[in-house]
């Protein structure tokens, strides 16, 4: 429903169409820097064992570009989406040896990614 003077036509409508340019990427970064970035291949569900076969690549990838920070401990906080709390995701967490940091209510004053992450996506 909407408001419309007496006998006027509904005004037209365009066409909604699904973009088949928009890509879903994930990106894991420290305060070095970009660790990984995976981009998700079209018709793939993002459910928890997705997430967690990402968790694994990340392993992969911090034994790869941060020597000897697996043994230090890795603090992974991501928020709490569905798939990051899924058992398949937090076994993953578990057995890759992260630590879980509860993600903190939403400050614009605590937002990492606007200190970390954003600056070193538009140098790249």
């Amino acid at each position: 429903m909407e408001w419309r003077y007496k006998g006027k036509k509904p005004p037209r409508k365009a066409k909604v169409q699904q973009s088949t340019k928009k890509l879903m990427c994930t990106i894991f970064w420290d305060f070095q820097g970009i660790l990984m970035v995976d981009f998700k291949e079209r018709n793939t569900i993002v459910n928890g064992e997705y997430y967690a076969s990402l968790i694994y690549k990340l392993r992969d990838k911090i034994k790869e570009k941060r020597r000897g920070k697996l043994s230090k401990g890795v603090l992974l906080l991501h928020d709490n989406a569905p798939v990051h709390t899924a058992g398949v995701s937090k076994d993953a967490v578990r057995q890759c040896g992260f630590t879980e940091v509860q993600h903190p209510p939403y400050s614009p004053d605590m937002a990492p990614s606007d200190y970390y992450l954003f600056p070193n996506l538009k140098r790249d």
